[in-house]
């Protein structure tokens, strides 16, 4: 496992859209293991994949008593009439809190280490990260979104 440098706002590599992952191999699985890593030293609860500059559609997440890998992630649906107003930081604009609407519960689908498709619910916290990173998979920041 290897610490990998978490990029910062203005790298405009945090702006692209990443790459679906078509294959799951050992150099996939080590990355992964990079990211948790680096989350967990960074002290988050959340990675996305650009964030250490690689353009793939992969998050990692661990809030206390869920702790996940997604690849290719997609939120298939997500409650309008119920949404969390919330503040929210992120590992690639330190020091920087603001709040941001979010749905209060989503579902969302994505292959795991596995190769499984997986389809789930998220709710409260867990649908509000599944929102950031995703969000960071398609080059859009939390500040983008800030509750005026």
């Amino acid at each position: 496992m290897a610490l990998r440098q978490i990029r910062i706002d203005g790298d405009e590599i945090l702006r692209k859209i990443s790459k679906k992952v078509d294959v799951i191999d050992d150099n996939l699985k080590q990355l992964v293991e990079d990211m948790f890593e680096t989350m967990y030293y960074a002290d988050g609860v959340g990675l996305a994949a650009p964030q250490i500059g690689i353009l793939k559609r992969i998050i990692v997440i661990d809030i206390e008593v869920i702790k996940k890998v997604m690849i290719n992630p997609e939120i298939i649906s997500e409650s309008t009439s119920e949404t969390q107003d919330g503040p929210e930081g992120c590992l690639s604009i330190p020091g920087i809190e603001d709040n941001v609407r979010r749905p209060k519960v989503l579902t969302v689908r994505y292959m795991n280490l596995d190769g499984e498709i997986v389809t789930e619910e998220a709710r409260d916290l867990y649908a509000r990260v599944i929102c950031h990173e995703v969000d960071h998979l398609n080059g859009i920041l939390f500040t983008d979104k800030v509750l005026k």
